[in-house]
Parts: C-alpha cells; sequence; structure tokens
C-alpha cells in the first residue's frame, strides 16, 4: 500500500504481521532490552522491511540505531523512514540526491484519545476538520491529520535537527488523497523551504501519510 504514496523509485517494504523471520543487528537487540514482546516483534519487522529497503538500493544490511532526535540513522548516502503500529509495519528509502527527505507514518483507523486534538491543532485547523467530518463522516479525519504532521515531522527533523511543536505546523488536507503542510521554525533553525506536499490513504483499520521531497 505505502508504495502508492511514493514517487517512483522511492523502495519501500511493508508487513502486515510479525510472521517471517526478523533477526536483528546485537546493538538494535539491546535497544528491546526490557521491551514487551509484541512491541519487540514490530521493531524487529520494521527493521527487517528497512533493510530490504537498502538491498533494493544495492546497500548491504546494518543496524539501523536512533539518532539524536529518535528517527533511525540511515547509512551515508540514504535518506529514509519507518513506521510501525498494531497490524502494519513498513520503511521506505532512496539516495540521497534523488530524493531529498521521506517521512512516513502508519496510524490505527480510529478516534484520537480524549484531549490530543486540542494539542495538536490551531481553531483553523479544527475548522478545517469540522468542514472535512461533515462532508465525509466515515473518514477518521482527526486520526488522518495526526498522522500526516508525523509523516512531515519526520521528514523535517532528520535535514535540520530542530525540534517542532504540532502547532509549528499548518496543515491542509484534501478529501482527494493528498495534504499540504507549512512548518513555523526557529529562528535558528537551517533555511530549509517550509512547505511540505504529501498523500494520504486509510482503510476499515489503517491511515498511511507519505511525504517526498525531491532532491535537488
Amino acid at each position: 500500500m505505502i508504495e502508492s504514496l511514493l514517487p517512483p523509485g522511492v523502495a519501500s517494504s511493508e508487513a502486515f504481521d510479525d510472521a517471517a523471520p526478523a533477526p536483528l543487528f546485537p546493538a538494535e537487540e539491546a535497544l528491546m532490552t526490557g521491551r514487551r514482546a509484541r512491541r519487540h516483534r514490530q521493531f524487529a519487522t520494521a527493521r527487517a522491511c528497512a533493510r530490504r529497503c537498502l538491498a533494493d538500493l544495492g546497500h548491504a544490511p546494518v543496524a539501523l540505531l536512533p539518532g539524536p532526535g529518535g528517527a533511525p540513522a540511515w547509512p551515508t548516502g540514504v535518506v529514509g523512514s519507518i513506521t510501525h503500529c498494531d497490524g502494519y509495519r513498513a520503511a521506505v528509502a532512496d539516495h540521497f540526491g534523488r530524493t531529498a527527505a521521506l517521512g512516513i507514518d502508519a496510524e490505527p483507523a480510529g478516534p484520537l484519545p480524549p484531549g490530543v486534538l486540542g494539542l495538536i491543532t490551531s481553531p483553523a485547523e479544527r475548522a478545517h476538520l469540522s468542514d472535512l467530518a461533515a462532508a465525509d463522516p466515515a473518514t477518521p479525519w482527526e486520526r488522518l491529520f495526526f498522522s500526516a504532521k508525523e509523516a512531515v515531522y519526520k521528514a523535517w527533523y532528520p535535514a535540520t535537527g530542530t525540534w517542532l511543536g504540532f502547532r509549528q505546523a499548518t496543515l491542509s488536507l484534501s478529501p482527494t488523497g493528498s495534504f499540504t503542510c507549512t512548518l513555523h521554525p526557529p529562528p535558528t533553525a537551517p533555511a530549509l523551504d517550509p512547505h511540505y506536499t504529501g498523500r494520504w490513504l486509510t482503510t476499515p483499520t489503517l491511515v498511511l501519510t507519505a511525504v517526498a521531497r525531491a532532491g535537488a
């Protein structure tokens, strides 16, 4: 599914369960010490998806350890993104230069926990979501909104090393499967284009979003 949200040439891999063997590198295994078995399996399957993407790009398998912001540190010359939630694990990657930034996110297709919407949206964004829900109440717009901001952040942070809050992003969803986002970074952030575009899809159980910024 995730490949339908990406430009041609971006490597992708996904799994809907943890049935396939997914061995971890020792350093990755150490990260899972003390974690619940379910979380361990999801992590391992998602890393296996990432290594399949690397293989598609001609890279040998390597440990993918979290960098300073928690995002996986990909090999030099590669940009990528990983996501996992109940019922879904995925990774995407491409050569840096052909693609400048990638961000993907998967969420369960259900309502957000109480109180979350007010933390991640502005009044104008909540009005936008109300309009979308009135026109199409079957789509989990609030969860989709959260996921799209996550995908944008996953594309932004590895390129800048700058933290942003959810309200430092102004997002607009199109009912036709796309979205736009403008970030409002602090003056000290690197001078990158703050405008992002992405795509989304939903299934009865999942929400998927993806951002892919072309290279120079």
